[in-house]
């Protein structure tokens, strides 16, 4: 019997757009499948390290992303209430280094270029407004029911994939309902046009204060038009969903003066409109799928922002997973055994990193005294050398390199 060579992706956001065109390329068809009736990426900025970008060229993206990218030269670390820099971990040779570029980018720039190229593709039908409600697996493949307000539709499959967020209804039906973890920590998120900022904070760097139970980060995007910038501190408030309203006043009281340095909290003082998010994660498990279905991104792991890689591991899941269903055409479900099996030790690690990286970055009193002292110590070029297992990482065999 023939195996449809089409793949029923269910979310269209980092991780299901790029797994599409991926899939593509590998000569699938996808089926993309989202409840939301336009795409609409909340302003926020993203950095993509070269494991990431590396697919994103190859999938060709590369003329559209660059016109809206910034490289950065390197990542400066702050002392969040002297402003005294730490360390400096040096990005301007990321790209011969490993291959491929550092770039921090707006997300609905990101996301603009892959509806594009997915649109062009005649491989990629794009469908919005169908929210996936229910699936069934059977011999042939799979058959998705998508509602579109009070009518349904059926879509058919070799396979479904997941690719549907931390809150992944096709998650909840194939693992159960249980909710993430809250990290009780919250992101606060703004951007502010470059022209208003201080001539130093417009510089092609990712600018990183360590303060005592929080962080800030800020970062230039939109080709050097915008600064992205994120505060993330302990609270208890828990909802879920990227778009919630926060107030100015809200977030500089969580950052106050004597505490944080001046020129990070002018900075912070210049947008009138915040958004705000609870952190949260999930443990990886052992298998995230059965028979032709499986999950993608963060609806398989999703992990805490602080080494910048939760669309980077989307990306390479994508890759991965189209790779794999390459080479056993004919048995999607062996096929997606596989992927699971060759993602999960990676995405397990990077979540563990990112995790101590969270716990690293808040530390307060002696403890942060005792980090900055061993940062500078080791010096930029040494910090930067411990993430190479995560950027020299090469797509095509889904295995460090």
């Amino acid at each position: 019997m023939t195996v449809s060579r089409t793949i029923v992706i269910a979310g269209a956001g980092i991780g299901g757009l790029s797994a599409a065109l991926a899939l593509a390329r590998r000569g699938f068809r996808s089926i993309v499948l989202d409840q939301a009736e336009r795409l609409e990426e909340t302003g926020a900025g993203i950095q993509l390290s070269p494991n990431a970008t590396r697919i994103l060229l190859s999938l060709g993206l590369g003329e559209r992303l660059r016109r809206v990218a910034v490289t950065p030269a390197g990542i400066r670390v702050l002392s969040a209430d002297s402003g005294r820099q730490i360390v400096r971990i040096p990005l301007e040779d990321a790209e011969s280094r490993y291959g491929a570029p550092y770039w921090t980018l707006h997300r609905g720039d990101l996301q603009k270029a892959l509806v594009a190229m997915c649109r062009e593709n005649p491989d990629i039908d794009l469908e919005l407004g169908a929210r996936v409600d229910t699936f069934a697996t059977h011999a042939s493949g799979v058959t998705v029911k998508a509602m579109r307000g009070p009518a349904s539709a059926d879509a058919q499959g070799a396979a479904l994939v997941g690719a549907d967020g931390i809150w992944s209804s096709v998650r909840a039906a194939l693992l159960g309902p249980a909710p993430p973890k809250f990290a009780r920590r919250v992101a606060w998120r703004a951007l502010v046009p470059a022209r208003m900022a201080p001539p130093s904070m417009r510089e092609p760097e990712i600018t990183l204060w360590l303060g005592r139970k929080g962080h800030v980060a800020h970062y230039p995007i939109q080709s050097g038009e915008t600064i992205n910038v994120v505060a993330i501190g302990a609270d208890a408030w828990n909802e879920p969903g990227w778009s919630t309203p926060a107030t100015p006043e809200d977030v500089l009281a969580r950052f106050p003066a004597g505490r944080w340095s001046r020129h990070v909290r002018d900075l912070m003082g210049i947008p009138e409109q915040w958004m705000k998010w609870a952190l949260a994660e999930r443990p990886v498990p052992r298998h995230w799928g059965e028979a032709q279905t499986t999950l993608l991104g963060d609806a398989a792991h999703p992990m805490l922002p602080f080494l910048a890689q939760g669309a980077a591991m989307a990306i390479e899941d994508g890759a991965v997973l189209a790779a794999r269903l390459a080479a056993t055409p004919d048995d999607p479900a062996t096929a997606m055994r596989r992927y699971e099996h060759d993602r999960r030790a990676r995405v397990a690690k990077v979540q563990r990193a990112a995790r101590r990286n969270g716990r690293i970055y808040q530390y307060a009193g002696p403890d942060a005294a005792v980090r900055d002292l061993a940062m500078r110590a080791l010096g930029g070029a040494a910090l930067r050398r411990r993430y190479d297992w995560i950027y020299n990482w090469k797509t095509d065999t889904g295995a460090p390199a």
